[in-house]
C-alpha cells in the first residue's frame, strides 16, 4: 500500500475537509474504556492520531516517571510499567514516519513495522500476546478473503480477555441513508484507486469473518446516520454445548 505515501501529510486535512471530525470521533469512541491496555496491536493506524491518544492514555494510567529531554530536543515520558507496549503496523512508510513523530513522547513504548498486512503479520510477533487490537478505517482496504487471513493470523496472538476495536464505513441495509451511503463509499473507493492504486472496491464482510473466528460484537455506535460505525469485539467465552 505504498501508494498511501503521497497522502500521508495531507491525509488529516483531507479527512477534515470531507467529514469534519466525524472519523476522529469514531476512532476515539471507545478510548475511555482502553486505559487498562498493556499491549496493543494497531493495524493500519495511518498517521497515528489514535496511536498518540492511546499512548497518552496508557502512560497516564501507568503512573509515568519524570519526563526526559532527548538529544534532539523532544521529550519522552517513561511509564513505570515495563510490560506496556504499542505495536503499530502499516504498509506505508510515509504514514509510519508521521506516526513515529507524533508518538515521540513515548517512543520507548512504541514498536513499528513496515509490512504489507495482506501477507499476514511479521514473523517476529509470533510469540507476542496483545490485549487490544485496533483496525481504524483499515479493513476497508482489504477483501473479505484478506480480512479472513488477517483475523486468522491475529487471533492466536490475542489474550483471552482481549478486545478488537473496529472503526469503519458502513452502508445501512435499508432506510433513507442506504443510497447516499453507498454513493459516498463508492466515491471514496474510486478516489483512493486513482490516488493510491487501491485495488479493493467494495467493503469487506468483516463482521461475518470475525464471527466465524469466534468473536462477538460487544458494543457498537453508529454515526452520520449509519455511514460510520465504531465497534468493540471480544472473543466468545460462552461454553460449548455438551454432546448428548
Amino acid at each position: 500500500m505504498s501508494g498511501f505515501d503521497r497522502l500521508a501529510r495531507p491525509y488529516r486535512w483531507l479527512e477534515y475537509l470531507s467529514f469534519g471530525r466525524a472519523l476522529e470521533r469514531c476512532r476515539l469512541h471507545f478510548l475511555p474504556q482502553l486505559a487498562d491496555t498493556r499491549r496493543a496491536l494497531l493495524l493500519g493506524d495511518g498517521d497515528g492520531r489514535f496511536a498518540e491518544r492511546l499512548l497518552r492514555t496508557m502512560v497516564k494510567a501507568g503512573a509515568p516517571q519524570p519526563a526526559l529531554r532527548l538529544p534532539d530536543g523532544s521529550v519522552t515520558e517513561t511509564a513505570a510499567s515495563e510490560d506496556m507496549q504499542v505495536v503499530a503496523i502499516d504498509g506505508s512508510a510515509g504514514m509510519l514516519a508521521i506516526l513515529q513523530s507524533r508518538c515521540a513522547f513515548a517512543r520507548n513504548l512504541l514498536v513499528t513495522y513496515l509490512t504489507d498486512l495482506t501477507q499476514g503479520l511479521p514473523a517476529m510477533l509470533q510469540y507476542d500476546r496483545f490485549d487490544l487490537v485496533t483496525t481504524h478505517f483499515f479493513l476497508d482496504c482489504l477483501s473479505t478473503a484478506q480480512v479472513d487471513r488477517l483475523v486468522g493470523d491475529v487471533k492466536p496472538r490475542m489474550t483471552a480477555n482481549a478486545r478488537w476495536v473496529v472503526s469503519e464505513f458502513s452502508v445501512p441495509p435499508r432506510g433513507a441513508m442506504r443510497l447516499p451511503a453507498w454513493t459516498i463509499v463508492r466515491g471514496l473507493y474510486l478516489g483512493f484507486r486513482l490516488l493510491t492504486g487501491l485495488r479493493t472496491q467494495r467493503l469487506p464482510d468483516y463482521r461475518s469473518v470475525l464471527q466465524a473466528h469466534g468473536f462477538v460484537l460487544d458494543q457498537q455506535t453508529c454515526m452520520l446516520a449509519g455511514l460510520l460505525t465504531s465497534e468493540l469485539w471480544r472473543l466468545d467465552k460462552s461454553p460449548e454445548p455438551l454432546e448428548s
